[in-house]
């Protein structure tokens, strides 16, 4: 498993990773923050996390192609929904393709995965995740929420970052395994049984369109697949997915 290097602060945990590989350093290491100053999200979105939350990067070097490495989104999703649920019940919990982990139906984390070429072959992969511990981020695109707010039976307060951040590292490498030995399959199985609305009406907004019809499960690569008013079937591979909802 791979050590769990905590920093007093850095502008972000993803970009630590990527110039510790453009260095030639590969991991696997996870490097977490108390505070970041520059967090990014997807799209090139802020992802500000209030002193108190988790901010953690896994840095490590995959002899993969990048669609295939692409799929350690899920196995993040995977780990983070198992992290939350050992704090809060279990049942406010969902994953929202293809990896936005709910709690009450509001954001709880948020993760973002970026690659690039290493120098002797195969991929360096920074594999970022937010989770709101102690307090929800404001003013975010989407309602937010974090732990601290829908603690679970057994529970005083929100793990510590210290807590979190191991506690991750632990889970994620149990789902890192699976797909590394058994390939995507099992990691995919999982995470369905975790993703409710995958066959109900979905709004996917698109770089270029927004498209409306009703979901019709993923693709074995993960890709969703939305059926359309005309009946015909697109696959979703990256967008933004509201499920039962206007958007």
């Amino acid at each position: 498993m791979a050590p769990v290097l905590i920093l007093r602060e850095t502008d972000s945990t993803n970009l630590e990773a990527r110039r510790r590989a453009e260095e030639g350093e590969f991991g696997p290491l996870w490097i977490a923050a108390k505070h970041q100053t520059a967090g990014r999200a997807r799209r090139g979105r802020g992802w500000d996390l209030d002193t108190g939350n988790l901010a953690q990067t896994l840095l490590l070097k995959l002899d993969k192609t990048p669609f295939e490495a692409s799929q350690l989104t899920f196995v993040a999703a995977l780990a983070v929904y198992d992290l939350v649920a050992r704090y809060v019940p279990p049942s406010l919990l969902s994953i929202k393709w293809p990896n936005d982990v709910l709690l009450d139906g509001k954001k709880v984390s948020g993760i973002l995965l970026e690659s690039g070429s290493a120098p002797e072959g195969g991929l360096w992969l920074a594999v970022g995740i937010g989770v709101n511990l102690q307090a929800a981020p404001t003013g975010t695109e989407r309602p937010a929420t974090c732990i601290a707010d829908h603690l679970g039976t057994g529970h005083i307060f929100a793990p510590t970052i210290e807590e979190a951040g191991q506690a991750l590292a632990d889970i994620f490498d149990h789902w890192l395994v699976l797909w590394q030995t058994q390939g995507f399959d099992g990691v995919r199985q999982a995470w369905v049984s975790r993703t409710p609305g995958l066959f109900g009406p979905c709004i996917a907004r698109l770089p270029n369109e927004t498209l409306e019809g009703t979901a019709n499960g993923i693709e074995p690569d993960g890709s969703l697949r939305l059926k359309l008013a005309d009946g015909s079937v697109r696959i979703i591979s990256a967008g933004d997915v509201f499920f039962g909802e206007n958007g």
